[in-house]
């Protein structure tokens, strides 16, 4: 319903609930009557109201024209009040109206989201899955590790195992794993099995699980579908009995993290031995230690706006320095 308000008129009190009765209203008997018998109340100034009612039955046309009459008399724009208003006007009126305090109070329209696409742009660089094609989320809500980063990440730690062509047989954790291409890189070069910590399910069952499946590496990979923190704090209930791992990649978002807390909280648990290296992709200006828990950085390399840190053994530094 919507009441309007307008100039005022010569006229006592005028207030018809029905606009095509108002002309007969006004010069009916017994108002001219009224004022004969109470002059003074034709003098006074009221405000006169005139009420619209809206139904969802549609106007005859003989009814709409009769009430654009009424409303051309008291001049009125009849078409502000005798349309109907359109979906967007009601929105924007939903969206525009205040709340009892004052302040702007909006209704939230959320639009659906397109569903997400994968793309083959990632492939396995070497070992038993060589030049296998990877799914990869379209977009940049997840970043793989570039490939000559992988690339160079794998030289460093074959060189400081001692065997250029391949890894050392081991455990490998994949943190932030996304599309899984370290810990898979891993396996194909000689990684025994490789645990995945990725807390995005769509990621999981439409990124990482297919690529395990394709490249054939399902049965010696585990996923867990956490985030980073809580594994780090419950890694001997989810990962068991077996001991440190031998190779450690953290790949976060790197907006999403602060690089000190998180490799305070690596030191810390149980995922890490004197034996374990530690590869940590990085943003440039971030302060990166130079040591994580009783482990030494042996390599710093810079690729463009992105960094890669190496972290091992001690004897991985003893060993460079004697074959010197």
């Amino acid at each position: 319903m919507a009441v309007l308000s307008s100039h005022f008129l010569t006229t006592p009190v005028l207030s018809p609930l029905n606009l095509t009765g108002i002309a007969t209203e006004i010069n009916s008997p017994c108002f001219n009557l009224f004022c004969s018998k109470f002059p003074s109340a034709a003098i006074r100034r009221r405000p006169y109201i005139i009420t619209i009612s809206y139904s969802k039955k549609s106007k005859s046309g003989v009814q709409i024209e009769k009430e654009r009459e009424i409303l051309e008399q008291y001049g009125l724009n009849p078409y502000e009040f005798l349309s109907e208003p359109s979906s967007k006007t009601k929105r924007r009126k939903r969206l525009g109206k205040k709340g009892g305090n004052g302040r702007q109070e909006q209704d939230v329209i959320e639009e659906p989201q397109p569903p997400r696409e994968t793309h083959k742009l990632l492939q396995v660089l070497a070992g038993k899955a060589r030049r296998k094609k990877l799914l990869s989320p379209k977009g940049m809500d997840v970043r793989p590790m570039m490939e000559v980063v992988k690339g160079a990440a794998f030289s460093i730690l074959q060189a400081a195992g001692g065997c250029p062509a391949s890894l050392r047989p081991g455990r490998w954790l994949d943190l932030y794993s996304g599309t899984g291409s370290v810990g898979i890189e891993a396996i194909s070069r000689g990684c025994s099995e490789a645990h995945f910590v990725e807390m995005d399910p769509w990621v999981v069952s439409d990124v990482l699980r297919p690529n395990l499946e394709w490249t054939g590496f399902v049965d010696v990979s585990t996923i867990h579908p956490v985030r980073v923190e809580d594994f780090l704090e419950r890694a001997d209930q989810l990962v068991g009995k077996q001991g440190p791992f031998d190779y450690i990649s953290v790949t976060p978002p790197y907006t999403a993290v602060d690089y000190a807390v998180l490799m305070n909280q690596i030191s810390r648990s149980s995922v890490i031995g004197e034996d374990t290296f530690i590869v940590v992709e990085y943003a440039l200006r971030t302060d990166m230690l130079d040591s994580c828990g009783c482990l030494t950085k042996i390599a710093d390399r810079r690729f463009g706006r992105t960094h890669l840190a190496i972290y091992g053994p001690n004897w991985v530094q003893k060993s460079r320095k004697s074959d010197r």
